[in-house]
């Protein structure tokens, strides 16, 4: 049965429909906004007038911070931000860790919006209520009123957001920056007009809490310029994604910045009645603080402005979070760090699993988190330690490409990532010792994460990310590995197949191959006929490398025991491969020498027993025998059949035999298992085929006579009796095609 792959689609293709002005408005529309009017009252509390000085620092900090994340989404514009740098430069199982608990943060703040968005609601409904009907009942003004709030516009959004990338939320975004704007020009206005004492008091004593106070703010309040990070998160649906990702968080924190610093000012001078201390009334009322200080100068049109501003502001960062959330769970599902399902796409072309799961995700947190601050605290610390190690990772990126490969770079290279990386885990280190909670929750969702990955994604991605490797070789530069192969070099004859095999092996301009040849001394100790024998076949092995695009390098031993020596070298080279060449595989060879060969070595083995004449260049079909579910040897395979294909086209099946008379219902499953195995393993056209016999080998060995190549994986059992099994010896010693028996370290 001839398979499409049911591979996870990819957004980045010919679907970058956001401009420079929408990625903007998805970093405005998160930072601007919900931060400030949450967290200025605990600022000034902390710090007083000062506080302003500390959205000044972080503001600093997340530029620098804005630069790193710049120019890793300009080397990788594909959505996922976080997780997609370290699934770049780290590793697969390091990216999942993070991209869990990323995707938690930005769902988590997607709650704290949502709840937000829901206090100002009620205090609408019940201002109307009252107008209108009286004094408002309990029911509207309580707790369960305030979450149907939040579950209605998370919900909203969700459906909107399965239309179209922006999903509406850019109107909540320009209508909040106009209504700050308005209250800042008003401000100033009166600032103007107000008498140089009233400022000096305002502003008086500056720095109540000294230094010390100012970092406190810096830790309370950097959250509040959180949400550059979420264009990351989408940018693989940006145009010009190397020009519009940087000048889009620079802009969106610039425009954060210019409407946050004259706010705090005029809330500090005009904003306080006579004989008032912006400490006091912000210890007193600290969520309350710019309206209360915006009524002050604009009377209560200034308050209901502050109220319009706080509705807006928590539905555009609402908005912006579960955009970003369900692209990191998109890009996680392609990596099969999530189920795949959830990386498919509906008729718009939008990701509608992944948004379904994290809005779902949010709407049971809005249920059962009791302590919404804690969880909050929980996503700050998340943020905080995520962008000290987005400086990390944008370092080790700009020390492993090579230069000019680059579309943007950060300036000051290594300064600013150096320093935006102290001061972010210096901010994460302070809120960890303030809201030890917040350490809490993360590392309980961390163990939640790592007991669903390694029961049932781990596998899966683990083969998912060695056929990306194959595919993309980049990948293997960037995470600091040069892989080597060793091939061993004794008989001309099969001189070619193994070099063509070797170069499938090798990843492309990363990988290494080194030709060992072993010259037994004789017992005369005469080495010159040795040597001349072994000059030939490495010039002959050289040549054809030529012949395939393969530059490998040699080497020559001398050795009493081929075999212990071909082990001492894969140990001493730190070879991740050893491929090994037959033109027959006979029984003293598969049972003892090469038994205690891969006993010894701590590598990837794969042994190659190929007729003469045979030609991977030649060879269009290969078959796969599987027993059905995950095995060790996945990974290997899936690198393998994935660099075959890189280099030209094949027709790959995966076979599986059942015994006769299972029911027609047992087939069924063990034909569409077979057809998930083989689409996980490899995203190509393959054909996926179940037979039904009571002798396996034979059928097996029938279906080889149709193809040029079959592979076999091979397990080893323990390092003190490691061989290859007698099924895989079997078939490799009867079928007439050639054969390749894969075992994995």
């Amino acid at each position: 049965m001839a398979l499409c792959p049911l591979k996870v689609t990819s957004m980045t293709d010919n679907l970058r429909r956001i401009s420079l002005l929408g990625a903007t408005s998805v970093g405005v529309g998160a930072i601007v906004g919900g931060g400030i009017l949450a967290l200025a009252g605990v600022a000034f509390a902390t710090a007083g007038p000062s506080a302003i000085i500390a959205f000044v620092l972080n503001g600093l900090i997340a530029l620098l911070t804005a630069f790193s994340f710049a120019e890793l989404s300009a080397a990788f514009p594909q959505s996922g931000g976080t997780y997609t740098f370290s699934k770049r430069v780290l590793n697969v199982h390091t990216a999942f860790m993070i991209g869990w608990i990323v995707w938690f943060a930005s769902i988590v703040a997607g709650v704290l919006y949502a709840l937000g968005f829901a206090v100002y609601a009620v205090i609408v409904l019940e201002q109307f209520w009252n107008l209108f009907f009286g004094n408002a009942p309990v029911w509207l003004t309580g707790g369960p009123m305030q979450r149907l709030l939040a579950i209605l516009a998370s919900l909203f959004y969700t459906l909107t957001l399965m239309r179209k990338s922006d999903g509406g939320g850019d109107w909540a975004t320009y209508g909040k920056v106009v209504v700050f704007g308005i209250l800042i020009a008003v401000g100033c206005w009166a600032l103007v007009g107000a008498p140089s004492t009233q400022i000096s008091s305002g502003l008086s004593p500056f720095m109540p809490g000294g230094i010390v106070g100012i970092i406190q703010a810096m830790g309370f309040t950097f959250i509040a310029l959180q949400g550059f990070d979420l264009i990351a998160a989408v940018a693989g649906e940006v145009k010009e994604p190397s020009k519009n990702i940087p000048r889009a968080m620079v802009f969106s924190l610039v425009i954060a910045l210019l409407i946050y610093i004259p706010l705090l000012f005029i809330t500090t001078t005009v904003g306080l009645g006579e004989g008032q201390s912006i400490v006091a009334l912000s210890k007193a009322q600290p969520e309350a603080v710019i309206a209360l200080a915006a009524k002050q100068f604009m009377g209560g049109l200034g308050y209901w402005l502050v109220i319009v501003a706080a509705l807006l502001a928590m539905l555009s960062a609402l908005q912006a979070n579960v955009f970003a959330a369900s692209r990191i769970a998109f890009a996680m599902a392609k990596d099969r760090t999530l189920p795949a399902r959830v990386g498919h796409l509906n008729a718009a072309q939008m990701p509608a699993p992944a948004l379904w799961l994290s809005s779902l995700t949010l709407i049971v947190l809005l249920i059962i988190i009791p302590d919404v601050a804690a969880a909050g605290a929980a996503a700050s610390l998340i943020f905080l330690i995520s962008f000290a190690l987005v400086h990390g990772i944008s370092i080790l990126a700009r020390i492993r490409s090579s230069a000019g490969s680059r579309p943007f770079e950060l300036p000051l290279f290594p300064l600013i990532p150096v320093l935006g990386g102290l001061a972010c885990l210096a901010l994460a280190i302070f809120q960890g010792i303030v809201v030890p909670s917040a350490g809490f929750i993360t590392l309980l969702w961390l163990i939640i994460g790592l007991a669903i990955y390694s029961s049932l994604f781990a596998a899966k991605a683990r083969v998912a990310d060695a056929t990306a490797e194959a595919l993309d070789p980049s990948l293997i530069q960037y995470r600091g590995r040069s892989p080597l192969v060793l091939l061993p070099i004794a008989n001309p004859k099969n001189t070619d197949a193994l070099i063509e095999m070797a170069h499938a092996m090798s990843p492309q301009k990363v990988g290494r191959v080194l030709l060992l040849s072993v010259v037994q001394p004789p017992s005369d100790n005469s080495l010159e006929e040795p040597l001349a024998n072994t000059q030939a076949v490495l010039g002959n092995s050289l040549s054809a490398s030529f012949k395939v695009g393969l530059t490998p390098e040699a080497l020559t031993t001398i050795a009493t025991d081929p075999w212990a020596e071909m082990a001492r070298v894969a140990k001493l080279h730190r070879c991740e491969s050893l491929l090994l060449g037959f033109s027959e595989l006979t029984e003293q060879i598969a049972t003892n020498r090469l038994g205690d060969l891969l006993s010894a070595v701590d590598c990837d083995v794969a042994i190659l027993r190929a007729p003469n004449g045979w030609s991977l260049a030649n060879t269009k079909r290969i078959l796969v025998p599987v027993a059905g579910g995950s095995s060790y040897h996945d990974a290997l395979r899936g690198r393998l059949l994935a660099s075959m294909q890189r280099i030209s086209s094949r027709d790959i099946e995966f076979l599986r035999v059942v015994p006769r008379g299972i029911t027609d219902a047992s087939f069924q499953r063990a034909q569409r298992a077979l057809e998930q195995f083989a689409i996980q393993e490899i995203w190509a056209d393959i054909h996926a085929k179940v037979l039904q016999s009571d002798n396996a080998i034979q059928s097996i060995l029938k279906a080889s006579e149709e193809v040029d190549l079959l592979i076999l994986g091979s397990k080893r059992e323990g390092r003190s009796r490691a061989s290859i099994g007698d099924f895989a010896k079997t078939l490799a010693q009867q079928a007439k095609c050639a054969v390749l028996i894969i075992s994995r370290d």
